[in-house]
């Protein structure tokens, strides 16, 4: 028998649904519950007879297993609907929370408003924890006129509504850069009486910190103490990052001293912070205090040092930091061969950054973007341009997605051999990747001229047009005078065209922009 033959009167007036008139609540029974789910599923009308027997006989309790019955959120939240809209049907507790949390998780906010609207018809609010989720939730999708609508429904009915809940609106507030209506939802806290905790500081500081508001960060701190609460390591840590970040590290290293216990997450920060600056000697300063004060050093703060010491053209300090790393129990990361290699291919020494290279694959590490992109360049600079290409064919190979500056080099390398058609063929497997950027449009049209290939030079700059980079001027006067010799005159002319519209804007010479990876990226 097929279940639509189920539904029709006939089976309300069988022995069977007396059955169901004996079913305790909190024992539903499972046939009853298949039934009106594959009713509801199956869309049949609803004649009179089945909707008075649901009318008598689905109780909230049975509503609630039937809409975990159903598999689909449209589907549970359309039965809902048509429970309150037919049924009349009052819900319980524990069926809106089921809904809201299941509705929320699906980002379905505007059908989780119509939920609470009704849910407040009903009679009932959401319990503490409830509250947290949908605050939450709704705060994330820039909500928060539902936030404050929902809390003050609460407040007004007694429900406790504790810090955590504003904390979790502060936070997305200072994630959305709304650090005036932070200010403001901090204020509405105070005005509460409610006990704001070091967490809630601390989401303040650090969201004034990331603007650079550093003083009013700080006053920030200097205020915890007035609530009863003391700033801990995290206050401390935040506060150092964000001066670090405006350079103002002699003040964030003053501040470390203030700390009684630091981790090695606050040295880490200020080591950071003078590295940013080549200020080693103030860095290595920093390292030695931590170890003497018994703190472990992380692999982040030696890597930190390490790529200082790198981009201070001191490879022989970064190679002696690597071998402490290792007489500390760290092991080395990608992030610590990556910023050795880069020290050796900056000094001309790229054989032993091809060793490490291959160290690096005997330890099984996975080298990233960056990895390949100083290999790759320093091997372009020394005219090994096979020996580059055979590691752009293993990047293609592998599951890293590239980029533009990746190619630009051995674009540039082919180029300036002579060797265009070779160019060309890179070009070609790298859009299959990912887009050619302005600099490799500039080498490949600077390339193409400097061989006399005037009809390619020209496809390839109105190509550079078509994806909205704009060129310099070094690159149109070249291509221009390319065209004149090639009895070209106007396609030059409609060059020297763009040239003079370029002028006002003085663009920058992109061409003799340097290709190496640390100008491009940075790896962290």
């Amino acid at each position: 028998m097929k279940f639509s033959s189920l539904f029709t009167p006939q089976i309300f007036n069988t022995p069977l649904i007396t059955h169901y008139h004996t079913l305790k609540p909190n024992k539903p029974n499972p046939w009853f519950i298949k039934i009106v789910t594959t009713l509801f599923l199956s869309k049949t009308p609803l004649n009179n007879t089945i909707s008075n027997y649901l009318n008598h006989h689905l109780t909230p309790s049975l509503a609630f297993e039937v809409i975990k019955n159903l598999t689909h959120q449209h589907s549970r939240f359309n039965f809902f609907i048509f429970t309150k809209q037919y049924l009349k049907l009052s819900h319980s507790f524990w069926t809106y929370n089921f809904l809201f949390r299941s509705l929320c998780r699906e980002s379905q906010h505007n059908s989780a408003k119509i939920l609470y609207d009704v849910m407040r018809s009903d009679g009932l609010l959401p319990d503490g924890r409830l509250l947290g989720i949908l605050v939450s939730s709704f705060a994330f999708v820039g909500r928060f006129d539902v936030c404050k609508e929902i809390v003050n429904d609460c407040l007004r009915n007694s429900v406790d509504v504790n810090v955590v809940v504003y904390n979790n609106i502060l936070n997305i507030l200072v994630k959305c850069g709304r650090l005036d209506d932070a200010v403001s939802l901090f204020r509405e806290i105070v005005r509460l009486n409610l006990n704001v905790d070091s967490f809630t500081f601390n989401i303040l500081i650090r969201g004034f910190c990331v603007a650079g508001e550093i003083d009013e960060a700080f006053r920030f701190l200097n205020d915890m103490r007035n609530f009863g609460c003391c700033p801990d390591v995290v206050s401390y840590n935040t506060l150092m990052t964000g001066l670090c970040r405006v350079n103002d590290v002699d003040r964030a290293r003053d501040l470390l001293k203030e700390i009684n216990s630091p981790n090695d997450v606050s040295y880490m920060i200020v080591i950071s912070g003078y590295c940013k600056l080549s200020n080693m000697k103030e860095a290595s300063s920093i390292f030695n205090e931590m170890v003497r004060s018994g703190v472990q050093p992380s692999v982040a703060s030696f890597n930190a040092l390490i790529d200082g010491f790198v981009k201070a053209g001191d490879i022989s300090s970064a190679v002696d930091m690597h071998k402490k790393m290792i007489l500390h129990g760290c092991d080395p990361d990608v992030v610590t061969f990556t910023s050795l290699i880069d020290g050796y291919c900056r000094v001309g020494q790229v054989d032993y950054g091809l060793e490490l290279w291959n160290e690096m694959k005997a330890r099984n590490f996975s080298a990233n973007l960056y990895t390949y992109s100083i290999i790759i360049s320093a091997l372009c600079k020394s005219n090994r341009l096979q020996e580059a290409h055979e590691l752009l064919r293993l990047l293609n190979q592998s599951e890293i997605v590239p980029q533009a500056f990746i190619y630009n080099p051995v674009i540039d390398g082919y180029c300036k051999s002579g060797n265009v058609d070779e160019a060309n063929a890179i070009v070609v497997d790298m859009e299959k990747k990912c887009k050619p950027d302005k600099l490799t449009f500039t080498i490949l049209i600077i390339g193409h001229c400097m061989k006399g290939r005037a009809y390619e030079a020209i496809g390839i700059f109105y190509r550079m047009l078509a994806t909205g980079c704009s060129p310099d001027d070094v690159t149109i006067r070249t291509l221009s005078s390319c065209l004149l010799k090639s009895g070209m005159p106007t396609e030059a002319a409609r060059v020297k065209e763009i040239l003079f519209k370029n002028q006002g804007s003085s663009p920058k010479n992109s061409y003799h922009q340097s290709t190496d990876s640390d100008t491009q990226h940075s790896l962290y």
